[in-house]
Parts: C-alpha cells; structure tokens; sequence
C-alpha cells in the first residue's frame, strides 16, 4: 500500500506542465487526476484532464474504469478544500482507496479545487474526455518555481502573449544565444545575457547582474520567467544559481529543488562546474560534490 501525502497546489500545475519532446500528459501511465467533488461541481468546472470518481452504494470511492492505478507514476486527488490529511474529507478518502494499490504516493491537493482554481483559472475547463493527440497538443506553461513569483521556460513560452498573460509576467530573463524577440507588450522589461549553450560558455560572470535584476522585481511582487530556447540547460542552471543565491540554498538543495519542478532539466557539466564556483561565492564554502555521477 502506497503513502498519502499533501502537495501544494503548484506541485500540481509543475506536474500538469511537464515536457520531453511531447507533453507528458500525453503518456498514458504518467497522470491520473481525480475530482472527488460531487459530478454537479465537476460538470461546471474542473480542473483539465481530470476525471470524476464515483461511490458505490455505501458511499465508498470506486477506482474509475480504465484507469490501471498500478502502472501510474502520478496520482492525484482534489475536492472542495481539503487542506489537511487529518479528517474525512473527500479527497482524503479517495486518496487512501487509490493508495491500496497504488505503487507511488498519492498526493492531495492543499486547498483543493477552490485554491488551485484561484491560482491558475486558465486551467479550469468542462471538457471530460481527451484523446491522446489531444493532449499530445496541449501547450505546456513554464514551471512554477517560487509560487506566483518566479518561472522557468522556454522560448514559445516566452513568447506566447497567453501565456505572459496568465502569468502575469513583468519581466524576462533571456539566457538564449539570440537576443531578438518579437513581442507586443510594452510593459515587459527584458534582461538578455546571450550565452551559448557549450560547457566553455561563461555562465559564471553574468549570475550577479542575473540575480539582481530577478531579486529587484520579486521583491515588488512581479512575475519574473527566466527562458532559454529549450528551457533545459542554460535556463534550468541560470535559476539554479537564483534559489542558491535568493534563498541560500547549497547547490545540491536549489538543484533537488529545481528536478522536483522539472524532470527533465539538464545543465551541461560546464555550468555545473560554474554553479559551484557560485555556491562557494554565494554560501563560503563548497558543500556539493558534483563529482557524483548525479550531477
């Protein structure tokens, strides 16, 4: 029997947003979303790709049909506003019948339905059934990295106009080779650091003009997206050396942190070697060993 944990509702959207070359809600065992509310709630809106659950007779949460609990790598259950594993609340309940067999933790959504739908609206739909190359097209957002604040992309997601505006976005941090972007709104400010891709590239001496520019504005409370053009390498290293510097995190911790957010971020071995010439800067000391195959 699987665990059942408590997950922040950005936990739920990084989830939702994750990509290789396709999005990966179009895998068939990756996600199983389940709206526990009543169907009359889930029929005026829920959250996409989620699937409503149904009782039986006593009023014990039944496994959806189809739906193969043990081969999924996420489950995860919401309801009204579940906020805590203590009590009987709904999403509790279906979570613990999913857990029975279940490989992996099922997750409940802090706040459920109510929160994550006030967080992230554009993500609301009544729509209940998906093909595969339906969500083979869905267009991922960038991650959610600091709740509201701060987000990490690539360049169509840079430069889609929906996208920065459900976001909110006030500022981009472009760590691309290209400087140039065609974009309508004038109430962004742009900080582009062209650096290429290639593990001889100095990464290292732009971090501090990085760093302050994205602290600036997080600091007044606007949405900053850090992007390059893949959205793995140089961007995911770029936001690595922010959490270390923003939140003294050591290089281990902001990169835990960042894989937790993206799967399947990557910065090469020279930005790695950089990043911790920049945890000795940041914290005095260097308390990773990216020597480690891990790294």
């Amino acid at each position: 029997m699987a665990s059942v944990m408590i997950c922040e509702p950005s936990e739920l959207y990084n989830i939702l947003n994750q990509y290789t070359h396709l999005p990966r809600l179009a895998e068939i065992n990756y996600l199983c979303l389940i709206d526990a509310r009543e169907r009359e709630l889930y029929n005026a809106s829920h959250v996409i790709t989620a699937k409503h659950v149904k009782k039986d007779a006593k009023g014990t949460f039944l496994v959806p049909e189809g739906v193969e609990v043990e081969s999924l790598r996420c489950i995860v259950v919401y309801d009204c506003d579940t906020s805590t594993l203590e009590g009987s609340g709904e999403a509790v309940q279906c979570a613990g019948v999913l857990a029975k067999t279940s490989l992996h933790p099922v997750c409940v959504v802090k706040g459920g339905y109510q929160k994550f739908s006030a967080l992230y609206p554009f993500f609301r739909s009544v729509k209940i059934m998906y093909t595969i190359i339906e969500l083979g097209n869905f267009e991922p957002y960038p991650v959610e990295m600091i709740a509201g604040l701060l987000y990490m992309g690539d360049h169509r997601q840079a430069t889609s106009p929906t996208i920065l505006e459900d976001l909110k976005t006030k500022a981009l941090v472009n760590v691309s080779e290209s400087s140039s972007l065609e974009l309508e709104n004038e109430n962004l400010t742009i900080l582009d650091v062209c650096i290429a891709d290639s593990a001889t590239a100095d990464m290292y001496s732009n971090l501090q003009k990085i760093c302050d520019f994205i602290g600036s504005h997080l600091k007044v409370g606007s949405c900053v997206l850090i992007f390059s053009h893949h959205g793995i390498s140089r961007s995911s290293a770029v936001t690595i050396a922010f959490l270390m510097h923003h939140l003294k995190y050591s290089l281990k911790d902001a990169w835990n942190n960042m894989l937790k957010c993206k799967a399947n971020m990557r910065p090469n071995r020279g930005f790695v070697q950089q990043l911790s010439d920049w945890e000795l800067h940041t914290l005095g000391t260097r308390s990773t060993d990216i020597s480690e195959p891990y790294y």
